[in-house]
């Protein structure tokens, strides 16, 4: 008897006798599992890849907040905002503003009078000179307005607020 087709009734020509077994294999079930493994598997990749995304782009953020903390040399909170990127190509004058003490530039704190000289001869050196004000949450605004009048008083009118991403 040939594979995939039932045996007649009177069939006794195959030397089997009339007891022929039915060796037809339905494979459409079996079809139907694998397509629905093969959904599940790229539903789960998908989600993996969105993850992993994710969790670099985290690591990318945490690694930007602690070279900026390098190069000030102080962590401050800083509040969370939206806004679009400085452009780092051009010159710019970061002050790093913590809850206690003195204004930070590079790392060095100073007086009143050393930023007051400080942004006289950046605006002589570049007149386009972006201040960038990197002040902690619980930084009164007093002080950070009055930063920025000081900035302004000097000649330097490209003024920014620091912000950590993700407004």
């Amino acid at each position: 008897m040939a594979i995939g087709k039932q045996p007649d009734v009177g069939d006794e020509g195959d030397g089997e006798g009339g007891d022929s077994i039915f060796a037809e294999i339905n494979i459409t079930p079996l079809t139907d599992v694998f397509l629905v493994m093969v959904i599940i598997f790229m539903v789960s990749a998908l989600a993996v890849q969105v993850e992993r995304n994710q969790e670099k782009k985290k690591i990318t953020q945490e690694q930007v907040e602690a070279e900026q903390e390098k190069r000030s040399g102080i962590k401050v909170n800083l509040p969370s905002g939206a806004a679009q990127e400085i452009d780092p190509s051009k010159a710019s004058l970061v002050l790093v503003i913590p809850i206690q003490g003195d204004v930070q530039v590079g790392g060095k704190a100073m007086k009143d009078v050393e930023l007051d000289n400080l942004f006289r001869i950046a605006f002589q050196k570049d007149k386009n000179t972006q201040v960038v004000l990197k002040a902690d949450k619980g930084v009164q605004h007093g002080k950070v307005v009055n930063l920025m009048e000081r900035a302004k008083s000097s000649g330097l009118t490209r003024l920014a607020i620091g912000t950590s991403g993700g407004g």
